[in-house]
């Protein structure tokens, strides 16, 4: 918390009766903001201190955990409520002149943005002490992205004549296009195309807790594959300690890669949960699995066997991942199953059959995609939905006013903080199951 060097008016029993302020109390006092607030207080140095660096701080965490969705409204709510002024740090005897005008708040908001790199430290110190208050935390991880729109004129937009750049645009935000495609129920093909000018938000967040573990920003065009290999990276560089225990990461077909695969599990030993695109080409719907001329599979690992009679093309039983061996090993269905087969007796495959990783390490993965319980593993990955929904209703990203790449940045690791901060202060205050909790005040 950027702690205020004045006497307390009062204790925290009446904070307790000041209604959503508690709240706000319990993010202050667990955010590690000190290096920060040090930093900006020595770049003033001897400047004018009209409105000193902490009580404005403070104002600006509050504006994120009481949803305002401008400066405007943060300063109008800050000269209505004399309460929120105090628990702030601003001079009670100066009224409502302690309140910095909006020219006053932009100027430091800009200071603020000038170190994202503090910013960035403070989001993963909160993560390393969330490391050590919840069992588990990092055990199971998902990835997504999450598009933010730009409500601005892009650079393109400019009229003749009025080329000069103002506030009202944004000159950093790109496009960004996603196509989902799919088949219905009875055969049809259908698509889905989404188009957003501005950024994109790039989670890692824990699948049972539903909280953020790392992030990155980029322009909405940038590659999703891409920034997850940085922001795997940047986790083994920060928080070893949760690459070391986690065991499994959940993602959609978005971040099918080999190379993504192969780190997952080569170096993380953690179980690639990942769904797969058809990259068959020529209309291809199975291929023979190397060495083994009546054992198919196709582009999503499913493997079958064909029956050298009849020709039919049960689907072979997975019988488990062999690690020392790096293969997975499918069974006899007629075996397994206890069913009948024409070809039981001369069929070449035998009881089972192995089948390296190697043979495809996009189509076989440790876990395979027909298994019941990769299913359930990638149904963990909405974690990913749920946090960007709070991110849209509760931290207020569905409509908002940012404009800028470092501005973007700096709300969205804000907003992240003050979210795993008030999962910390709720876990120490006993109230860890509304750890999720921003708006609702707990019981």
């Amino acid at each position: 918390m950027a702690s205020i060097p004045q006497k307390a008016l009062f204790g925290w029993d009446q904070i307790e009766a000041l209604g959503d302020l508690k709240r706000l109390q319990l993010v202050l006092e667990s955010l590690p903001d000190e290096v920060l607030m040090r930093t900006l207080e020595q770049e003033r140095h001897r400047g004018r201190n009209e409105y000193p660096i902490r009580p404005m701080w403070n104002a600006l965490v509050s504006g994120v955990v009481f949803q305002h969705p401008t400066v405007e409204a943060l300063l109008r709510e800050l000269r209505r409520n004399a309460q929120l002024r105090q628990v702030c740090g601003f001079e009670l005897v100066k009224g409502l002149k302690a309140v910095p005008n909006s020219w006053a708040f932009s100027r430091f908001l800009a200071r603020v943005m000038a170190h994202g790199d503090l910013m960035q430290t403070m989001f993963d110190t909160l993560v390393e002490r969330l490391a050590e208050l919840l069992p588990g935390y990092g055990v199971r991880l998902a990835v997504d992205g999450k598009a933010l729109p730009s409500y601005a004129r892009g650079k393109a937009e400019v009229a003749a004549g009025k080329d000069r750049a103002d506030r009202r645009r944004d000159t950093d935000g790109e496009w960004g296009i996603h196509e989902y495609r799919g088949t219905h129920e009875d055969g049809t093909p259908w698509q889905k195309v989404k188009k957003w000018f501005g950024y994109t938000l790039h989670l890692v967040v824990d699948s049972r807790y539903e909280l953020p573990v790392g992030f990155s920003l980029t322009r909405a065009n940038g590659s999703e594959v891409v920034e997850a290999h940085g922001l795997m990276e940047r986790l083994e560089e920060r928080h070893p300690q949760l690459v070391e225990r986690c065991q499994e990461v959940a993602a959609d077909r978005a971040y099918d890669d080999t190379k993504l695969i192969r780190k997952l599990w080569d170096e993380w030993k953690a179980l690639p949960i990942i769904d797969i695109r058809n990259c068959w080409q020529d209309g291809e719907t199975t291929n023979v699995v190397l060495g083994l001329e009546n054992v198919i599979y196709d582009y999503r690992g499913t493997v079958s066997c064909v029956c050298p009679n009849s020709g039919t093309q049960p689907q072979m039983a997975y019988g488990g991942f062999e690690r020392d061996r790096m293969t997975v090993k499918y069974r006899c269905p007629a075996r397994h199953y206890g069913s009948s087969c024409a070809s039981l007796k001369c069929c070449p495959v035998g009881t089972a059959v192995r089948i390296a990783l190697d043979e495809d390490r996009r189509v076989f993965t440790p876990l395979p995609r027909s298994s019941l319980k990769w299913q359930r593993c990638y149904a963990k990955r909405t974690s990913v939905e749920r946090v960007n929904s709070r991110l849209d209703t509760s931290f207020g990203f569905e409509q908002h006013t940012i404009r800028g790449l470092t501005k973007m940045h700096t709300r969205c690791c804000l907003a992240l903080a003050v979210m795993l901060a008030m999962a910390v202060g709720r876990i120490k205050a006993q109230q860890a199951e509304a750890m999720r909790r921003l708006v609702k005040a707990a019981a």
